[in-house]
């Protein structure tokens, strides 16, 4: 992974990725590995905000690869991503 970033509803990631591995595979991993990390170090918080919900991320996922930009120009079209204007959304 080259570079994270997270909002209150989704996340970044660049990642540098060898064309023989899956993609929807890499991705089901770093969401199994990630909701482990997170319930066995936030237990506290995760019961307040997911309340025994059997899931920590959705199912859903968007996956793009760049051609024609350098890896700094993702980074900071990352980074910026915490000063873009925020798009409201329906409420669940």
């Amino acid at each position: 992974m080259l570079d994270f970033n997270g909002e209150s509803d989704h996340v970044h990631r660049i990642i540098d990725d060898k064309p023989d591995i899956a993609l929807s595979k890499l991705i089901a991993n770093l969401k199994t590995v990630s909701s482990r990390l997170i319930r066995k170090e936030f237990p506290d918080l995760v019961a307040k905000y997911f309340d025994n919900k059997p899931y920590f991320w959705t199912g859903a996922y968007f996956v793009a690869s760049c051609g024609g930009v350098t890896v700094e120009q993702l980074k900071k079209y990352v980074e910026n991503q915490k000063n873009s204007p925020k798009v409201e959304t329906l409420p669940r």
